[in-house]
């Protein structure tokens, strides 16, 4: 007898909710996972937030999870507050978390109030002997207002968020989540793709920016290598910063060192 059929991701949501799955298909891409800019996700992108939406058992209509863009026309999912706090509540081995506070003090640009240092978040286990302890120091996750005069979270609400990166970093090591972000962490992900793309454009306009090499260059550089101060590769090298060098200037400058090699 054959087995019985599994039901597909989309038919699993739509009894999870009790709703037709194509139309709660369509629903989250109008609603839960809307792009920012108005637009839709692509149907790949949507099953991609809705498997990790499975795995965690997160409810999107609830803002658990929704879509965050990143800069190369992804997608990365977003886990709110609460949706971390029903995820470690709802794991079968959570035996309760505290929360440690430093004394000292600090009050980072732009923030509203003081904030502690560093905040310890310490989860409990039923299956393990020991708790586990993570601190999060503020200096290393607090994130500057956006434009100058601007407040945002960090700066509104500095010791709630503090709180919560402990709680997250600590969930992750007790319980292994992976895959998943709060919106602060997807913001910094979005931000780095953009700084490594704009990185990549400055390299690729720098290169087509390189003049071609004059050939007084190549007969002076030659006579170095020939006198032996300095290889003929790591004046290639250097060369290629400041120059487009053609395959017979670089043949050139190898073949003196041929030649010089062959005479010692």
């Amino acid at each position: 007898m054959n087995a019985q059929a599994k039901p597909s991701l989309l038919a699993k949501f739509g009894d999870r909710y009790a709703v037709d799955p194509n139309k709660m298909f369509e629903t989250l891409k109008a609603t839960a996972f809307k792009q920012r800019d108005g637009s839709a996700p692509s149907n790949e992108q949507m099953m991609a937030l809705l498997v990790v939406a499975d795995q965690y058992r997160l409810n999107p209509f609830t803002r658990e999870i929704y879509a965050f863009p990143d800069k190369q026309n992804g997608i990365v999912p977003v886990v709110g507050v609460d949706g971390w706090s029903r995820i470690i509540n709802g794991h079968p081995e959570f035996d309760g978390m505290e929360f440690r506070y430093s004394d000292a003090l600090v009050t980072p640009p732009g923030a509203s109030a003081p904030s502690h240092e560093w905040v310890e978040c310490v989860m409990y286990r039923k299956d393990r002997g020991r708790p586990i302890v993570v601190r999060e120091y503020l200096d290393e996750v607090y994130r500057a207002p956006f434009k100058e005069g601007m407040k945002g979270p960090w700066q509104t609400h500095t010791k709630r968020f503090l709180r919560h990166k402990a709680m997250i970093q600590c969930a992750r090591l007790a319980f292994g989540f992976v895959g998943i972000f709060d919106e602060d962490e997807a913001g910094r992900i979005a931000e780095q793709s953009e700084r490594d793309m704009g990185a990549a454009q400055v390299v690729r306009e720098q290169a087509k920016a390189l003049p071609a090499c004059p050939e007084e260059q190549i007969e002076k550089y030659a006579a170095v290598v020939e006198s032996g101060q300095r290889p003929a590769e790591q004046i290639i090298s250097m060369l290629q910063t400041r120059y487009e060098l053609t395959p017979g200037q670089r043949s050139a400058l190898l073949e003196v060192a041929t030649t010089q090699g062959d005479q010692a």
